[in-house]
């Protein structure tokens, strides 16, 4: 084996770091005087190293996979990230919860405010879409043994769907909101204008007798009003929408053409419920 004295070694060595610079220099120089010929020196090179990098990047994309243990572990750490970043933001919105929620109780307390009742109800699984006397109406199976659930007012996880119209031991007949024979008193917007949302047995219903001083407008939310005493107020229906001139329909909330799970809400019984209650608190206190 061929061996260098160690004047030579040094010698290298001291010339091994101006030469390398030198060297840096020249490339530079060539690389502004040539672009094309830099760019595919460059290429070359990335080809040549493209398998060494390749083998290189093997054992940490392996590591890295979903399934592995580390892979596992990255994903769970990214997840207690996303966990805690959103944590803090429910924090934040808890704080503003909780004062709006007794600045409300404070309000209600001055006004002396009357509650509307907690009406029970039941959850109730779609079995079968339409049939019967109605366009636009689902059969429910309801609990055995749960009471006549006729003007029960059905909801999915987002806004009214409709009410129910005919009621058995085991099953319940759903009318849909955009049923041609569903008529729903409603209250449009802040103002709380009235109008009726008629079914047209298409998606959207229409709305149609609305005071002229106080037409829809787009965009405005729709409520269900309490006139008529089917349907108790404040329930979210969907939001007004202009299909031409004059022509305005409501989009509902609920998904009406994919419905499986229905809860079953029965405000007249916890009406009755309450009357009864007031009623009886009356004549015990009474002379």
């Amino acid at each position: 084996m061929f061996r260098l004295s160690v004047p030579a070694r040094l010698v290298l060595a001291r010339l091994t770091l101006p030469v390398m610079l030198l060297l840096a220099l020249g490339l530079m120089i060539a690389g502004r005087a040539n672009g094309r010929l830099t760019a595919a020196l460059r290429l070359g090179l990335d080809d040549a190293l493209t398998p060494a990098f390749r083998v290189m990047s093997r054992p940490m994309i392996s590591l890295t996979r979903d399934d592995t243990a580390l892979g596992a572990w990255v994903g769970m750490h990214r997840q207690i990230l996303a966990l805690r970043a959103e944590n803090a933001r429910l924090r934040r919105w808890q704080s503003v919860a909780l004062a709006l929620a007794a600045q409300n109780q404070a309000l209600k307390s001055a006004l002396h405010f009357v509650p509307t009742p907690t009406p029970e109800f039941f959850t109730a699984r779609v079995i079968a879409d339409n049939g019967g006397l109605y366009a636009r109406s689902v059969l429910v199976s309801v609990p055995s043994g749960a009471p006549n659930l006729i003007d029960a007012i059905a909801m999915d996880g987002r806004g009214v769907v409709g009410r129910v119209v005919q009621s058995g031991l085991r099953s319940a007949r759903v009318l849909l909101i955009n049923d041609l024979n569903s008529r729903v008193p409603v209250a449009m917007g802040a103002a709380g204008a009235h109008a009726l949302m008629v079914g047209t047995n298409g998606a959207m219903p229409s709305l149609q007798y609305w005071s002229p001083n106080h037409p829809p407008h787009e965009g405005e939310i729709v409520l269900t009003s309490a006139a008529g005493g089917v349907f108790p107020p404040g329930l979210p229906v969907g939001v007004v929408h202009y299909q031409g001139r004059n022509n305005p329909v409501v989009l509902p909330f609920a998904g009406l053409h994919r419905l499986q799970l229905l809860r079953l809400f029965d405000y007249h019984a916890a009406g009755q419920s309450q009357a009864q209650t007031a009623t009886d608190q009356f004549a015990g206190n009474g002379p």
